[in-house]
């Protein structure tokens, strides 16, 4: 599914015109996004969280020319569902 089809899909469910619904997740996607980048995690209850998640400083190796790298720390953001959005998940893809 991709965001036209949620905004389609929203749109058809509310009967709200389909500008007023973009302008909204687009709104929403952002704020979650300058949440994380604020290093301030977004707890949606029934839903889930999007969170920020450190990695660690690590060595990996270049194989094609056989030398080794430092990644640095860094942090990613990351998505947890909750308890019953996974339970829903599971019991219903087939």
């Amino acid at each position: 599914m991709t965001k036209a089809d949620i905004v389609n899909e929203i749109s058809k469910t509310t009967g709200i015109e389909k500008v007023t619904v973009q302008k909204t997740v687009e709104a929403f996607m952002e704020t979650v996004k300058n949440s994380l980048a604020k290093n301030k995690n977004v707890y949606l209850r029934g839903f889930g969280s999007f969170v920020v998640k450190k990695r660690a400083e690590k060595t990996a190796r270049n194989i094609s020319k056989n030398t080794t790298i430092i990644i640095p720390a860094h942090y990613i953001p990351s998505f947890k569902p909750s308890k019953t959005f996974v339970t829903k998940v599971k019991n219903n893809v087939k």
